[in-house]
């Protein structure tokens, strides 16, 4: 079968929806911020943005939604290589809906290849999609209750007051925007624990053909 699965298809698909579920548990219980599919549609939503923006074709802004929607999955088995367990329940799933071989390994690839540790951009689908990702700092997706308890991960995810990612195709950039709390958490703070993911922006940026950048409270951090 070559059925031309879409977004939709994915969104609305009750066994995906389960394995998002399962691993937002998961993390949860870990103590990991939020995995939502609230966090899923807004990978989704924003990496499809991107590749809008830069007039990329319906079915490569279609792509990054899947793999966007998809990417944490791997969450339901382990956290750790989350994102290569996450590429092979993918490809399990959209092989079985039918889904063109070429689409499953391009979701596939860009799922495989999201997590800081082990992977990077290699394509203009893996690229949105680890700058929605990465960029996806916001106070609501910490899970802890008592601020007591916060570790550094949750009081920079907490300090975040918005974040705002913005696509400049005339200036060639890609510019992420942070309203940050500094009575909970100094820029330092940040990039202590964000410096390797904000690397692997400026990576995915380049793929693009962009320059990364990003402000803290107006002043330009990098």
């Amino acid at each position: 079968m070559n059925k031309n699965i879409s977004y939709n298809d994915i969104k609305n698909n009750e066994m995906i929806n389960h394995y998002i579920d399962r691993a937002n548990f998961v993390t949860g219980a870990m103590g990991y911020t939020e995995h939502s599919r609230a966090h899923a549609t807004l990978v989704a939503e924003t990496a499809g943005n991107i590749l809008k923006r830069l007039n990329y074709s319906k079915r490569e802004i279609e792509l990054a939604k899947i793999a966007g929607y998809m990417h944490d999955i791997g969450n339901t088995i382990n956290r750790n290589d989350h994102a290569h367990s996450g590429a092979i329940m993918a490809f399990q799933i959209l092989t079985n809906m039918g889904m063109h071989y070429k689409d499953v390994a391009v979701v596939c690839s860009a799922i495989g290849q999201h997590d800081e540790r082990t992977g990077t951009a290699i394509d203009p689908i893996s690229a949105a999609l680890i700058l929605a990702d990465k960029t996806d700092v916001r106070r609501n997706r910490v899970c802890t209750k008592k601020k007591s308890d916060f570790d550094i991960h949750d009081r920079v995810n907490y300090a975040v007051k918005s974040s705002n990612l913005i696509i400049n195709p005339n200036k060639g950039s890609v510019q992420l925007e942070l309203n940050l709390d500094y009575s909970i958490c100094t820029v330092m703070d940040y990039f202590e624990i964000f410096l390797g993911r904000m690397i692997m922006c400026k990576r995915a940026a380049e793929i693009l053909g962009l320059k990364f950048k990003a402000r803290a409270n107006g002043t330009k951090i990098c």
